[in-house]
């Protein structure tokens, strides 16, 4: 090697060096920025109480329809659907309304009306009119909801967003297994109007919370005057493609939540149901630090393909499992894969529109999602009717195989329109 030669390669291999400092130092700063300031963890509080009350009603209200009102369990299973279709119908609504009217002031009047909801539960008796009050209940779900999602958007870095978004998720997740356990520890020892109670209790401390968080909103100059409603307004066309993979993301996951209590039932595994949402919350708690720094450092792909992955291994050993362990462990696969799945989906929504547009992009986002869960709850029941729960779930997995394909082309097309720099953010 001669003199100038090496020279060129220490000069090389220094530049490299400091290139590589100035890229720690750069993403430290972005690590200094905090997640977890008081407005974050306000909005997660709020979120997750919405979610308890969500969950824990959807637990125990069929059971309340059967027992108390003596209803069928096709009239129980209504209860379930009319406030789903409530959502689905007025979420492409909430973007506009998002931004037309301020994110802090619709959610905390949205809240508020969610929260005289819950506590209508107490003196409702009458079939017909409980139906009436769940697709009441829905309209403000569904808003709140879209609020909680965009502003926590919103509140974390740019550069962390899929990082903060994870976190956020996690109210969902952990309310899976605080909401049912709640309902179905106090219908056991109490009564219905208990349960009523305290989950109307526990929204007003999510309303207290929302109350107290800083919420910064667009200025005037940015807000949207005009009060015509364009398709623009329900929907965002940016977000459109990552929404679709995410319906059917959440048809396949409907398989889970609505059927694997029966399906323990019928394995004779019903007391591990149970436990099966504390595994999968356990097992996302334990990932979330890990694959949100992942998605902000390496991109969407180093997550979503591992955890779609993750997910077709839950719901196929679900179809084989006979025991407890492997139920369970059907479980944290399922908790690992699509509890890391739509916070990253969601994150991508986002991502893909502008900012002033984050409202509009969370609601695009849930509408499909709601419509995902809606019709596999139905589709996938008919299956499951004629050809049993072992082979739906064995199906769920091979549908999510097709789901990594679909996600893979989109991710191509994304690519061969960018840049390779902007194709890496």
């Amino acid at each position: 090697m001669t003199r100038v030669s090496c020279l060129t390669y220490y000069l090389t291999r220094h530049q490299e060096s400091k290139n590589q400092r100035r890229q720690d130092e750069k993403m430290n700063t972005v690590y200094k920025q905090p997640i977890w300031t008081k407005s974050f963890i306000s909005i997660f509080l709020s979120n997750f109480f919405i979610f308890v009350t969500f969950y824990g009603l959807l637990t125990s209200l069929p059971i309340y329809v059967v027992d108390e009102l003596n209803k069928s369990s096709v009239e129980a299973g209504l209860i379930v659907t009319i406030l789903l279709l409530s959502a689905i119908i007025v979420r492409p609504f909430s973007g506009k309304l998002l931004q037309d009217f301020g994110k802090k002031k619709v959610l905390m009047l949205s809240l508020s009306l969610f929260t005289l909801s819950s506590f209508l539960y107490l003196w409702i008796d009458h079939y017909g009119l409980l139906l009436a009050l769940r697709f009441f209940h829905g309209i403000w779900f569904s808003i709140a909801t879209t609020a909680t999602g965009a502003i926590a958007a919103d509140l974390v870095p740019n550069k962390r967003r899929g990082e903060g978004l994870g976190y956020f998720a996690m109210s969902m997740n952990l309310a899976v297994v605080f909401g049912p356990f709640i309902a179905l520890t106090l219908i056991q020892i109490t009564s219905f109007l208990v349960l009523f109670l305290v989950l109307a209790l526990l929204m007003v401390i999510g309303v207290v919370f929302t109350a107290f968080s800083k919420i910064k909103e667009l200025p005037a100059s940015q807000k949207n005057t005009d009060k015509k409603i364009a398709l623009e307004d329900l929907f965002d066309k940016k977000a459109l493609p990552i929404a679709l993979i995410g319906s059917l993301v959440a048809f396949s996951y409907s398989s889970v939540i609505s059927f694997i209590s029966m399906y323990a039932k019928e394995l004779e595994l019903l007391e591990a149901a149970s436990y099966f949402f504390v595994v999968f919350a356990v097992v996302m708690i334990l990932s979330r630090p890990f694959s949100g720094r992942l998605f902000d450092k390496k991109g969407p792909n180093s997550v979503i393909y591992p955890a779609l992955i993750f997910f077709v291994l839950g719901l196929i050993l679900l179809s084989f499992a006979q025991t407890t362990f492997l139920f369970l462990l059907a479980g944290g696969f399922i908790g690992l894969g699509y509890g890391s799945i739509v916070p990253c989906l969601q994150t991508l929504a986002v991502q893909a529109t502008d900012l002033k547009r984050s409202g509009h992009a969370t609601a695009t986002f849930f509408t499909f999602f709601d419509i995902g869960i809606a019709a596999g709850a139905y589709i996938l029941g008919i299956i499951v009717s004629q050809l049993g729960y072992e082979v739906l779930y064995f199906y769920s997995g091979l549908f999510v195989i097709g789901i990594i394909a679909v996600y893979h082309r989109h991710q191509r097309r994304k690519e061969a329109t960018t840049s390779p720099v902007s194709a890496n953010l």
